[in-house]
């Protein structure tokens, strides 16, 4: 049994390489140009690599540590035919997601016993925040939870009412006091209703603050603190929304958004929409936070858990 038919449907597996198809192509496109004629990997082909890599969005810390990986592999066997590469590159990124915290897991399940889980999403405005919020209760309610939506951003009602929409899309629950209230009133109270109402999960929106705004990154801490007031140990997880189309972008971002909380899980939105994709090897080799979720579509049911076997799989087949 391969690994994508115990673990992906077929039509997962056709959103993933779907969705990484602009970095594939970006990466090989010029990997193939970097070893066309060449019988082995030499210093050129590790300088070509190293550029390649890092106009993929890897990062320069990353890509470092990835050259230095082949570079002793070479130096350990003597000779590394050119024509290794991709088979050499590959085993390289799967060991460094393997390092990272990166965990494998089937589905959407919830492996907490804690009920309810609580979940705090945060990001800059226009990653796909709350659309991943929806996505992801939307996979909840396929397994049978009863999920509540609690509209944390109360500073534009755009967001407030996007989260509506998305909770009677879903058909979950929803928690608003309105606009212009405390956003730690909000989570506080969004437990409390989920705690009322026997629900299983709980996802919290927060504004979409901008990571150069220290009084807007602060309010962070009190939301969660207000939370934690409610129900000792939460929010279980702290969700950073990420977008995979502004690359190097991306990594400030989740340097800012790791220094103001206290961040358990990356999700990696618009991979569909960039030859970028090198930004979820770096990411999770840089901040040691794992990569939990994927958006590689439009579709309600394109958002997948990432699983870093599938990812660089469907990267190199």
């Amino acid at each position: 049994m391969s690994f994508f038919s115990k673990f992906f449907s077929k039509e997962k597996k056709e959103d993933l390489d779907k969705g990484i198809e602009k970095t594939k192509s970006s990466l090989f496109g010029k990997l193939g140009k970097a070893i066309a004629g060449k019988s082995r990997v030499d210093e050129e082909v590790l300088d070509e690599l190293e550029a390649i890599l890092i106009s993929s969005d890897v990062g320069l810390e990353t890509t470092v540590k990835i050259i230095d990986r082949i570079e002793a592999r070479v130096a350990r066997d003597k000779y590394l035919q050119a024509s290794e590469l991709n088979d050499i590159l590959r085993d390289e990124i799967v060991q460094l997601l393997a390092e990272n915290n990166s965990t494998d897991v089937e589905d959407f399940g919830l492996n907490s016993p804690q009920k309810p889980y609580i979940i705090l999403v945060v990001g800059v405005n226009g990653v796909g925040k709350t659309t991943t919020i929806g996505k992801l209760a939307w996979q909840f309610k396929q397994q049978g939870k009863k999920v509540v939506l609690g509209a944390g951003d109360t500073f534009r009602a755009a967001a407030v009412d996007q989260l509506k929409i998305w909770s009677d899309r879903v058909g979950c629950e929803f928690y608003s006091k309105g606009m212009n209230t405390d956003p730690a009133a909000v989570a506080y109270e969004t437990v409390n209703y989920a705690l009322e109402n026997n629900c299983d999960v709980a996802i919290i929106d927060t504004a979409g603050r901008l990571h150069t705004k220290s009084h807007l990154m602060q309010e962070l801490s009190k939301i969660k603190r207000s939370v934690g007031k409610k129900l000792e140990g939460a929010p279980h997880e702290v969700l950073l929304v990420l977008d995979a189309t502004t690359g190097q972008n991306a990594f400030e971002q989740a340097r800012h958004f790791t220094d103001a909380t206290d961040v358990s899980a990356l999700a990696l939105t618009k991979l569909d929409g960039t030859a970028k994709g090198g930004v979820a090897i770096g990411i999770s080799d840089q901040f040691k936070v794992p990569i939990k979720f994927i958006g590689v579509g439009e579709g309600i049911d394109q958002l997948q858990v990432f699983n870093k076997k599938a990812f660089v799989e469907s990267l190199f087949s």
